[in-house]
C-alpha cells in the first residue's frame, strides 16, 4: 500500500483538513527516516506507511493514524516527544510515546528489558486503548516483513507473538488481526505442519466449495418462506485454529469435519433468533453446541448465535448468526467503538464502552504494585490470556476468572474488602472449601465477617488470578510494615552473605538509591518491606545491588582467563595457518583457526572469530546462536574476514535439511536436482513421519560459497511438494 492509497483510503471518511493533517505526519516521519532501510533493503518509511494503512482499515481517527505514521521517530531518530507535541499536539505525543521502547535504562538480559517495554505499553494502553491498536498494527506489519529476519530472530518474534499480542487482539475482539499474527507465527515456528494444512486444504477447496452451495441455497430457501432477509457466506477455519485442533484432539487432520463454518448476517436481533430456528428446523442441532451470545456477549463484547447441526451427508456444520453491527464488533472489536465518522467525537463514543473494557484496565492497574516487570507479564498472561470460566453472582451479575479461579478469587474480584474478610463460600447453594475449583455456570454466595483477622499467607498459594494475589500482598504491606522492614532487611543481608559479599559494602547510601529509583521505591524502608511481605525477591534486590561488585569479579576472572587462552594460541604449528581455511585475523598473525561445525560458515557469510581455552580461535557465523548465546562474549571477540577470490576454488561442508510431502520419487528429484548443480553430497539420511505424511532429507553437501548454496536451495525449491529447505546449525 502506497501513500497516496492510504491517504485516499482515509478520505473516505475524513475531512479534507484532516488528510492535510497526515499528510504533514507523513512529510514529518519521511524526513526523520530519511536514510534509514528495514533488513529487506527498502526504504524504512514504508513501515510505517503500510502501519497507518492497517490503523486506516479500522476507520480511526486522525490522531490515531498521525500516531501511526509517527510510531517509530522516537525510538529510532533524534526526534523526541517534545518535538512531536509542538509538531502535532498532545494526543499525538502520548500515542506515540506509548508505544516507544525504554531505552533509558540497562538491563540485566533482552528478557527483562522486553518485560519492561511490554509493562509500558500495556500501563499506556490503560489510558488510551489506541496504543494498543498502534502496536498491534505494528506488529501485524512486522510479521508480514518476518521472511526477511534471521531464523532465530523469526522464531522469537513469532512466539512472542502468539503469547502476548494474539491473546490481546483476541481480548479487544480484533479477530480480523488475530488471525493473522496466529496463522503468520505458525508458518515461522512449524512450516511443515503449515504448509502440509494448506496444501490439504486446497485439494479440497472444490468439494468444499460444492458442499458450502448445497447448504446456503437450502438455507436461502428456507428464509425466504420466513421473509427474513440474510446476508450468508462461508467462513473457512484459519490455518493455526485447525492446527490446534489438531494437536489438542489428537486428530488427523482427515479427521477433522467442522472445517467450514456458515456465517448469516441480519438486520437485527429478532431475526437472529427466527434464523436460528430455521436452522434447527432443517438439521438436526448437535447437543451442547448452542452457545448465545447474543444474551451474554463475551468481555471482548463479542455477539453472535453459535450452533453446529448435523449437516448433509452427516457431517458438523457449525452456524453463526448475528447482526450488521454484531459483525463489524465481531472483526474489529473495540476498534469498531473508536471508528471516526464525521460530526461525532471520539468522547461522545468512549462512554458506550468504558465499562465493558474495565475488567482489563482493572487487571492492568490492579499490577502497578508490582514492582518486577516480568513478573508482570506472567501475572498478565495468567489473567488476561488463559482459558476463562464465567460464574454467577446471587444477583445475576456474570464475573469473568481464569481458570482454575476459587471462591477467593471471585471475593476479591467483587470488592478487594470483601475478599480480606471472607471466611467461607457457598457454590450452588452448597458450602465449599477457599481452594473448591470454579466451573463455568456455578453461582458464587461469598460469606464474610467483621471479626476476619484477614488474608493468610496460605491464600497467595490458593488463588489463582494476579487480581486476587496483589490484593492479598497489599494487605499485608498495609497491616504489617514494620515486621516486613525487618523481616525483609535480614533477607537482603542473608543474600549477600551468600554471594560472598559484606553487607556493610554492598548497602552503601549511593547503593541503595540507586536499587529504590530502578525498582519505583519511595525509599530504602519500601524495598525491605516489599522484600518481607513478597512484593518482590530478595535475590532481585540483591542482583541489582551487587551488579558493580559482580561484573568488576567477572572481568578480572574472564582477564586471566583471556590471557591464558591468547597464550595457548599463539603457539602454533605451520600446518594451521591462518589461510589455510581462507579466513584472516585482522590485525593479528600466526594463530591457530579453525572453522566451527555448529553453524559451518562459508564464504558470503558475515564472520567473527571466537576465542576458545586451548582449541585456537573458532569461526562462527555472526547470526550463530552459539555464540549469541554466550554472555559477557565481548572480550572474547575477534575481527575476522574471509580472504580473496584466490580461495574460491575451496569448498567447505554445509548441511541443509529438506521437508516435503512424502511421495515415491521424492529422494531420486533431489539427487537429480544436485546432480545438475554439479554439487558433491557427502553424506544424505532421510525419515518419514507416515503419520503426518511428512518427509525430511538431511544433506551434507560440499559448496564453494554463499550464492552456491543459494543456487541449490532455490532449485530445491522449485521441486513437487516441498515444504521448506533450510540450513542447519547445531
Amino acid at each position: 500500500m502506497t501513500i497516496d492509497q492510504v491517504l485516499e483510503n482515509a478520505s473516505a471518511y475524513l475531512q479534507r483538513e484532516d488528510i492535510s493533517f497526515l499528510e504533514r505526519a507523513y512529510e514529518f516521519a519521511e524526513q526523520a527516516h530519511s536514510g534509514q532501510y528495514r533488513k529487506s533493503g527498502e526504504p524504512y518509511i514504508l513501515h510505517p506507511v503500510q502501519v497507518a494503512g492497517i490503523i486506516v482499515g479500522l476507520e480511526l481517527d486522525p490522531n490515531t493514524i498521525a500516531a501511526a505514521f509517527l510510531h517509530d521517530v522516537v525510538e529510532d531518530t533524534d526526534a523526541t516527544v517534545e518535538d512531536l507535541e509542538k509538531a502535532f499536539n498532545a494526543e499525538v505525543a502520548m500515542l506515540v510515546d506509548g508505544v516507544t521502547k525504554l531505552k533509558k535504562f540497562k538491563y540485566k538480559s533482552k528478557e527483562e528489558q522486553q518485560a519492561e517495554n511490554h509493562r509500558k505499553m500495556l500501563m499506556a494502553m490503560a489510558k488510551d486503548i489506541r496504543v494498543l491498536l498502534i502496536k498491534l498494527a505494528d506488529r501485524l506489519h512486522n510479521m508480514r516483513t518476518l521472511k526477511f529476519m534471521p531464523p532465530q530472530k523469526q522464531r522469537v518474534t513469532s512466539n512472542e507473538t502468539l503469547e502476548i499480542f494474539a491473546p490481546l487482539a483476541h481480548r479487544l475482539g480484533i479477530s480480523k488481526i488475530k488471525w493473522e499474527l496466529e496463522d503468520t507465527a505458525l508458518r515461522y515456528l512449524d512450516p511443515q505442519q503449515y504448509y502440509r494444512i494448506v496444501n490439504l486444504m486446497k485439494r479440497k477447496r472444490a468439494e468444499r466449495e460444492d458442499y458450502l452451495s448445497e447448504v446456503m441455497e437450502k438455507i436461502e430457501s428456507q428464509l425466504d418462506d420466513v421473509h427474513v432477509v440474510a446476508e450468508l457466506s462461508g467462513r473457512p477455519k484459519h490455518i493455526y485454529s485447525i492446527y490446534r485442533k489438531m494437536v489438542i484432539q489428537q486428530k488427523q487432520f482427515n479427521e477433522i469435519y467442522d472445517l467450514l463454518a456458515v456465517r448469516i448476517i441480519v438486520k437485527n436481533i429478532k431475526d437472529c433468533y427466527a434464523v436460528l430456528g430455521v436452522i434447527h428446523t432443517c438439521w438436526r442441532p448437535m447437543p451442547g453446541r448452542f452457545k448465545d451470545y447474543i444474551a451474554m456477549p463475551k468481555a471482548n463484547m463479542y455477539q453472535s448465535l453459535h450452533t453446529t447441526v448435523v449437516g448433509p451427508n452427516g457431517d458438523p456444520l457449525e452456524v453463526q448468526i448475528r447482526t450488521d453491527d454484531m459483525h463489524r464488533v465481531a472483526e474489529f472489536g473495540v476498534a469498531a467503538h473508536w471508528a471516526y465518522k464525521e460530526g461525532k467525537t471520539l468522547s461522545n463514543k468512549r462512554y458506550s464502552f468504558e465499562d465493558k473494557l474495565s475488567w482489563l484496565r482493572d487487571v492492568i492497574e490492579s499490577q502497578t504494585d508490582t514492582n518486577d516487570a516480568q513478573e508482570f507479564m506472567e501475572s498478565m498472561k495468567m489473567d488476561l490470556f488463559s482459558d476463562m470460566v464465567f460464574v454467577f453472582t446471587p444477583k445475576g451479575d456474570v464475573i469473568e476468572l481464569p481458570r482454575g479461579s476459587v471462591p477467593l478469587d471471585f471475593a476479591y474480584r467483587i470488592h478487594s474488602e470483601i475478599g480480606n474478610r471472607c471466611i467461607g463460600a457457598k457454590v450452588n447453594s452448597k458450602m465449599v472449601p477457599l481452594d473448591h475449583e470454579l466451573k463455568t455456570g456455578d453461582i458464587v454466595e461469598v460469606m464474610t465477617s467483621k471479626h476476619s483477622y484477614g488474608p493468610s499467607h496460605d491464600w497467595l498459594k490458593i488463588t489463582k488470578s494476579s487480581h486476587a494475589k496483589n490484593k492479598i500482598k497489599q494487605w499485608f504491606k498495609k497491616e504489617k510494615r514494620e515486621e516486613n522492614v525487618e523481616k525483609g532487611k535480614e533477607t537482603i543481608e542473608k543474600e549477600i552473605r551468600a554471594l560472598d559479599f559484606d553487607p556493610k559494602d554492598i548497602l552503601t547510601q549511593e547503593n541503595l538509591n540507586e536499587v529504590t529509583a530502578k525498582f519505583s521505591f519511595a525509599g530504602e524502608e519500601d524495598m525491605y518491606a516489599a522484600v518481607g511481605y513478597g512484593g518482590i525477591s530478595g535475590k532481585q534486590i540483591v542482583n541489582r545491588l551487587t551488579e558493580k561488585q559482580r561484573k568488576a569479579k567477572d572481568q578480572e576472572q574472564e582477564k586471566q582467563s583471556l590471557d591464558a587462552a591468547l597464550s595457548d594460541i599463539q603457539t602454533f604449528s605451520p600446518n594451521k595457518r591462518s589461510n589455510s581455511i581462507g579466513v584472516h585475523v585482522k590485525g593479528v598473525d600466526n594463530l591457530l583457526i579453525r572453522l566451527a561445525r555448529c553453524c559451518t560458515p562459508v564464504p558470503g557469510d558475515a564472520i567473527v572469530g571466537y576465542i576458545t581455552k586451548g582449541r585456537g580461535v573458532s569461526i562462527h557465523r555472526t547470526d550463530c546462536p552459539n555464540v549469541l548465546a554466550e554472555e559477557n562474549t565481548s572480550s572474547r571477540l575477534l575481527e575476522v574476514e574471509w580472504e580473496g577470490e584466490s580461495r574460491a576454488a575451496k569448498s567447505y561442508s554445509v548441511d541443509i535439511e529438506i521437508t516435503a510431502f512424502d511421495r515415491n520419487g521424492l529422494l531420486n528429484e533431489v539427487l537429480h536436482t544436485m546432480t545438475e548443480t554439479r554439487t558433491q553430497i557427502n553424506t544424505v539420511s532421510g525419515r518419514s513421519d507416515h503419520k503426518h505424511k511428512i518427509a525430511t532429507i538431511e544433506m551434507s553437501i560440499s559448496i564453494s560459497n554463499v550464492a552456491h548454496l543459494q543456487k541449490i536451495v532455490d532449485k530445491i525449491k522449485q521441486l513437487k511438494d516441498i515444504y521448506s529447505v533450510r540450513r542447519v546449525t547445531h
